[in-house]
Parts: C-alpha cells; sequence; structure tokens
C-alpha cells in the first residue's frame, strides 16, 4: 500500500477540465502522449470523444483531493487493439499519465500507477490489464514491470511500434506482496 497518501478517481468532465488537461498533456515530459501540439479545444473534443464512447472512458485521478494524474480504461476488443491481438474475457486496457510538477515527490509515480491497478482491478470482472506504450518509453516498461506487466511482443499500431503486455490480477497481486 503507498505510504504517499490517499488516491481517487473520478469521471473526467471534458469541458471542466479541459484547461488542466490540455497543461499535462502538452508538457514536454507527456510526449508519448502524442498531443503536444493539441489546442485546448483539441483537448476538449478528444475526452468528449472518449465520454461519448460506450467502450473507453477517462478519469481524473486525485491526490489528498487535487488533480493529480489521468486515466484512462478501454475494452480493447473495441478500442485501441482492435485486430492486433486476440483478447481474452475479463481484458482491460490502461493508459495513465502522471501530473508534471515543479515538485517532484520520489515514488509518486509508481504509486499512481500501483493506484491505477488496484482502481481496475477492484472489478471482479478484470481479470488482466493490458497496456500498448510505445516502445521507446522505457521510464513506463519499467514502471509496468514493477507492478507485475510482462511484455509479449511489439505491434504496429497507426500512430506508434507498441509494446503489448499483460498483468494478469495474480502477476499484479504477486509484484505488489514483492515490493511491500
Amino acid at each position: 500500500m503507498s505510504t504517499i497518501g490517499p488516491f481517487t478517481v473520478r469521471p473526467l468532465d471534458p469541458e471542466k477540465d479541459a484547461e488542466l488537461l490540455h497543461r499535462w498533456v502538452t508538457h514536454p515530459k507527456a510526449a508519448f502522449w502524442m498531443m503536444q501540439d493539441a489546442t485546448p479545444r483539441d483537448v476538449e473534443h478528444e475526452y468528449a470523444r472518449i465520454a461519448a464512447h460506450e467502450h473507453h472512458h477517462a478519469y481524473l485521478g486525485l491526490h489528498d483531493g487535487e488533480p493529480a494524474f489521468l486515466m484512462e480504461k478501454y475494452d480493447p476488443r473495441y478500442v485501441e487493439l482492435v485486430g492486433l491481438y486476440e483478447p481474452l474475457p475479463g481484458d482491460v486496457g490502461m493508459h495513465f499519465l502522471v501530473a508534471p510538477t515543479d515538485r517532484p515527490v520520489h515514488g509518486f509515480t509508481r504509486a499512481v500507477i500501483t493506484a491505477v491497478m488496484e482502481e481496475l482491478f477492484a472489478d471482479p470482472a478484470t481479470r488482466r490489464v493490458v497496456v500498448e506504450p510505445d516502445v521507446g518509453n522505457k521510464a513506463v516498461h519499467a514502471l509496468n514491470e514493477a507492478v507485475g506487466f510482462v511484455p509479449e511482443r511489439e505491434i504496429d499500431k497507426p500512430e506508434k511500434r507498441a509494446l503489448l503486455s499483460f498483468c494478469t490480477r495474480e502477476q499484479f497481486e504477486a509484484a505488489r506482496g514483492a515490493s511491500a
């Protein structure tokens, strides 16, 4: 369990949260989010599209009640990975982005990804989490490994070459136990 403090999530409000998200997704540290040139209106439109999608959801993560990260949850049978792998029952896709800060806290990003995974596995229907980060995003590969993800193979998506990785509930629990 994280000693950094409590995390909560709430559904993202595309209109109200667009300005905040714009600062996050256009920050240099968010280069792999691929929205560097987005306008605030572009960000609002993208998250309105996600909000309207039956199989894709976005959430704002809060740390001690303050916005701290973005979390997306999607059904890979219908979004992101259609035709790129054979989904299993209980597969859930995930993206996350930690807000940029001038005062980094050691271990914060790992605490965030752990909280995201806890949130996803809180649903008993979730059996495995699927991610597809850019092959060049070595920092997120290390974080994914730390919470139990196992890379399967590289895949070609329209926007990037990605590392398809999976984490079962058991792998997450084992990784969490190993870091305790």
